[in-house]
C-alpha cells in the first residue's frame, strides 16, 4: 500500500513538473516577443524622435527664412516707394532739363539770327565802300572784316606826310569816300585809330613821342569827316595806338596806318535779338 502511495506522489510530481515547464517555456516565448516588440518600439521611438528633431530643425529654418523674408519684403516695399519718389522727381528733373535745353536752343537760334542780321549788314557795307574806294590802290587801302567788325586801313603815306599829322589833299578825297558811305549808315559807330611804327618821334613841336603823333592823326581824320563831310561827331571816338599794334614784323610802312573800325550800335544788336525773338520762324 505504502508503494502504491509513493507511486502515486510521484506520478502527481511528474505531471506537475511537465505543466510547470510549458508555462515557463510559454511565458518564456511572451517575454521575447515582448521583448522584441519593445526593441521595435524603441526603434521606431528613436527614429520618431531623429525626426522630430530633423523637423524641428527644419522648422527652426523655415521660420527664420519667413522672418527674413518678411524684413526683405518690408524693405523691398520702403524701397519702391523711395523709387517712386526718386522716379517722380527724376521725371520732374527730366522735364526741367528738357525745358532748359530747349530755352538754351532758342536763344542760341535767336543769337544765331541777329549775328546773321549783323553780318549781312557788314557785308552791304563792305560792298559799298569797295564800290566807292574801288580804283584805289589796294596797298593804301585795305577793307577787311573781322570778328563782326568791318575795318578800313589807310596807309600812312596817303593820309599824312612824315612826322605831319596835317591830312593830304588827295587823303581828304579818300576820307570823303568814306563818309558818303557811313552817312548812309547812321546806325553804326566808328573808331579812328592812328598807329605810328617803332621809330622815336623827332619833331620839335608839341608833340612829345608816337603816342602824340598817333593821337593827333586819329583826331585830325575826325575833324576832317565832321568838319568837311558832316559826320555826325556823336558816333566818332578818336584813340592813339602809338607802335604797340604792328602787323609787320619786318616792314615797317604797314605798321604806319589810320585803321577805322566800323561796328554796329550794342543798342542796334539787341535790337537785332530782340526782332529775331519776335520772327515766326524763329519761334516754332
Amino acid at each position: 500500500m505504502k508503494k502504491v502511495l509513493l507511486g502515486c506522489l510521484g506520478v502527481t510530481l511528474l505531471l506537475s513538473s511537465c505543466v510547470s515547464s510549458k508555462k515557463y517555456a510559454d511565458l518564456e516565448a511572451k517575454h521575447k516577443s515582448a521583448q522584441d516588440l519593445l526593441n521595435s518600439a524603441t526603434v521606431k521611438l528613436n527614429d520618431c524622435l531623429e525626426e522630430k528633431a530633423t523637423a524641428s530643425s527644419r522648422l527652426q529654418t523655415l521660420e527664420d527664412q519667413n522672418s527674413f523674408l518678411k524684413a526683405n519684403n518690408q524693405e523691398l516695399i520702403n524701397n519702391m516707394g523711395n523709387l517712386t519718389t526718386l522716379t517722380t522727381k527724376g521725371a520732374e528733373n527730366l522735364e526741367k532739363s528738357l525745358e532748359s535745353l530747349q530755352e538754351k536752343d532758342l536763344t542760341i537760334r535767336k543769337l544765331n539770327d541777329a549775328i546773321t542780321r549783323r553780318d549781312s549788314v557788314n557785308l552791304s557795307l563792305v560792298q559799298s565802300l569797295k564800290g566807292v574806294l574801288g580804283n584805289l590802290d589796294d596797298e593804301d587801302i585795305e577793307i577787311s572784316v573781322e570778328k563782326g567788325v568791318v575795318f578800313v586801313s589807310i596807309s600812312d603815306k596817303l593820309l599824312f606826310s612824315s612826322g605831319s599829322y596835317n591830312v593830304t589833299s588827295r587823303a581828304k578825297e579818300v576820307l570823303g569816300k568814306v563818309a558818303k558811305v557811313v552817312n548812309n549808315k547812321p546806325d553804326f559807330e566808328f573808331l579812328v585809330e592812328g598807329h605810328t611804327d617803332n621809330v622815336p618821334y623827332r619833331g620839335n613841336g608839341s608833340l612829345l613821342d608816337n603816342w602824340d603823333l598817333s593821337v593827333k592823326r586819329a583826331t585830325a581824320v575826325v575833324r576832317i569827316l565832321q568838319n568837311d563831310f558832316n559826320v555826325d561827331p556823336k558816333r566818332m571816338t578818336a584813340a592813339g595806338r602809338s607802335e604797340y599794334v604792328p602787323i609787320s614784323a619786318t616792314e615797317k610802312s604797314k605798321n604806319r596806318r589810320t585803321r577805322i573800325v566800323v561796328l554796329p550800335k550794342i543798342d542796334q544788336f539787341y535790337s537785332m535779338i530782340e526782332e529775331g525773338m519776335k520772327d515766326p520762324a524763329i519761334n516754332k
